[in-house]
């Protein structure tokens, strides 16, 4: 029995769909995510619990360099600084 055309197709198709979906949930900026958040936590090491920030802003001066981080949706905002790539501070706050 043959086959249709689009049977190989099916699979990678189905594959696809689910990544999307999976990309579509995402990361939500609230409490349970900003406490996974640890001191010495490296700027990758967030980036890779969160994604990319919402802004970032950094600094070198003399061998030490800063950035301020910040993740926001409409569940709430999360400020992490770093100093040398390492988390040293952070907060959250609730929307309203």
């Amino acid at each position: 029995m043959k086959k249709p055309p689009f049977a190989k197709a099916l699979p990678v198709l189905v594959a696809a769909l689910l990544l999307l979906m999976a990309a579509a949930c995402g990361t939500s900026y609230d409490q349970k995510a900003y406490d996974q958040i640890k001191v010495n936590m490296t700027l990758k090491e967030v980036i890779h619990l969160l994604g990319e920030p919402t802004e970032s802003k950094g600094v070198s001066l003399g061998g030490v360099s800063g950035t301020s981080a910040t993740w926001k949706d409409k569940h709430g905002t999360i400020n992490v600084q770093f100093i040398n790539g390492q988390v040293k501070l952070k907060s959250f706050t609730k929307p309203g």
